[in-house]
């Protein structure tokens, strides 16, 4: 661990009164001073059931599988010699796990690294997967690549049918699931995706930018319409997570395919990019390919 102690993680209390509405309690569009000492109680964990509820969801009968996958490009520590190592970090956060962490603070907790001592990158590594396990309530797993070692970089494009060139009118700015819909015919398995998914942060309102793709087998979804749902979230207040398994719900209901996978890969803000991934188990977990805006 660090040189000199060893920080047992402290989170955040949920009183009765924030129980509602954690995320009011985070630091995302408040300032913030900037820790430069290891402080694992920095992360602020958001319980996934809040929203999950809105959708119904039961916590104990989850209809998807699959995790969040976190870049991070800013990661630095200072080695017994006192002098700073740089990396990328990669996370993957299981979809059941009961909570979220809330992305500024990840940034800040991420941040407390810079001037804090570590014997080599495996501790640092266990650190991080210890916190965040923690945070998470579940098991986190971790990768981390120096930029000495030159990691390998992969942006490329979905393979599958773009949307985005479809003539359609758009008019709804919100979440419209109404629009959603098959056509006649046979069943399919096809991937299709679009660059046209925004929605705007749960708590500050910024806009967040994203690719997202819809693999799946059964009748053929509409495609028009299915373009058109996705445009309706671009005024849509909403954490990554929470809009992927929106998406997903809303599709497996109104197009009740017999197998589907969401996965959005969204433009990095703070450092960190947030690639969440929902599916019915019919289909494996993307690999970490970048989308060109990240």
């Amino acid at each position: 661990m660090s040189a000199g102690r060893i920080l047992t993680p402290r989170l955040p209390v949920k009183s009765r009164s924030m129980s509602h509405d954690p995320s009011l309690l985070s630091p995302l569009g408040k300032a913030t001073e900037y820790r430069a000492d290891y402080a694992p109680e920095l992360l602020f964990p958001i319980p996934r059931q809040i929203k999950r509820d809105e959708l119904g969801i039961s916590s104990d009968a989850l209809p998807f599988v699959g995790e969040d996958l976190w870049n991070a490009y800013e990661l630095s520590w200072l080695t017994p010699s006192g002098k700073p190592a740089v990396a990328l970090a990669s996370f993957r956060f299981p979809a059941d796990s009961p909570m979220l962490v809330e992305s500024k603070s990840f940034k800040l907790y991420l941040n407390s690294f810079n001037q804090t001592v570590f014997s080599d990158k495996t501790a640092v590594l266990a650190t991080l997967v210890a916190d965040l396990s923690a945070a998470a309530g579940a098991p986190v797993s971790a990768e981390i690549a120096f930029l000495s070692e030159q990691p390998p970089v992969v942006v490329d494009y979905p393979q599958g049918i773009l949307l985005d060139d479809l003539d359609v009118a758009c008019d709804r700015y919100q979440p419209a699931p109404e629009l959603l819909g098959v056509s006649d015919g046979a069943e399919v398995e096809e991937t299709l995706y679009s660059h046209l998914l925004k929605s705007n942060c749960l708590v500050t309102g910024q806009p967040d930018w994203a690719l997202v793709v819809i693999r799946y087998r059964g009748r053929p979804i509409d495609r028009a319409g299915l373009l058109r749902y996705i445009v309706s979230f671009r005024n849509h207040n909403e954490f990554h997570e929470q809009c992927v398994e929106r998406i997903y719900c809303d599709i497996r209901l109104h197009c009740q395919p017999s197998a589907l996978a969401v996965h959005a890969r969204y433009t990095r803000r703070g450092g960190l990019d947030i690639n969440p991934f929902r599916s019915s188990g019919g289909f494996p977990a993307p690999d970490n390919t970048r989308e060109a805006r990240q």
